[in-house]
């Protein structure tokens, strides 16, 4: 049986010390409700923390398997906020909000966020949503280390023509000088790098720099 995801929430003060404030009341009532919604779900609620510049650290400690951002007119900021938090240890992040505007929308998915959802706290609606955030936060992870595994490839393949291009002059540079064929020439700078224990291309590097010295 798999572990439950561990979630931690942020979100605002909701403590509310005006009972005449409708929209702290309202979000107060959203974000209980959100809470109520991820343990009738299953879901490890481990912790609510505000959106501030212990985040960080918090996460850390806490070790989330993903962070929920439940916002209304301070969207932006805990967004930023959370972004810059899960810079260096990337976790699914979904966001429950009131703010329809798709500029926002459209903002929040490329600083990283797996779900926007709007208006989206019924209960059911939890898992399902949570369920997929996930997976598409995997399939973007996985998509991310094979570039990254592609862009070593190729730095890796860049940097030996640049070695091959290197050990060429400096063959070149033997079988002019010496006389030699280009076997004798590359067996010579092989031996050369045996005898010192180098690579053959710092050999053939440190050959080029004296020959460009003394040219």
């Amino acid at each position: 049986m798999t572990e439950p995801l561990r979630i931690v929430v942020i979100n605002a003060d909701l403590l509310v010390n005006d009972p005449q404030d409708t929209h702290a009341l309202h979000q107060a009532e959203r974000s209980r409700s959100l809470r109520i919604g991820l343990l009738e779900n299953g879901f490890n609620l481990v912790a609510s923390l505000p959106a501030d510049v212990y985040l960080t650290e918090r996460l850390a400690q806490l070790q989330p398997d993903m962070i929920i951002v439940d916002a209304e007119s301070d969207a932006r900021d805990a967004l930023e906020h959370v972004v810059m938090a899960t810079r260096d240890e990337r976790r699914p992040i979904v966001m429950f909000t009131n703010d329809n505007d798709s500029g926002n929308a459209r903002a929040a998915v490329a600083a990283g966020v797996s779900a926007y959802i709007v208006a989206g706290l019924q209960t059911e609606r939890i898992r399902p949503i949570l369920d997929v955030a996930l997976a598409r936060f995997q399939h973007e992870q996985a998509l991310r280390k094979e570039l990254d595994a592609t862009r070593t490839e190729l730095h890796e393949l860049s940097a030996a023509l640049q070695d091959r291009k290197v050990i060429d002059r400096a063959k070149a540079l033997l079988m002019q000088r010496q006389q030699l064929s280009e076997e004798a020439a590359y067996a010579k700078l092989r031996k050369t790098a045996m005898d010192k224990n180098l690579k053959i291309v710092d050999v053939a590097q440190r050959m080029l720099d004296v020959a460009d010295l003394l040219s």
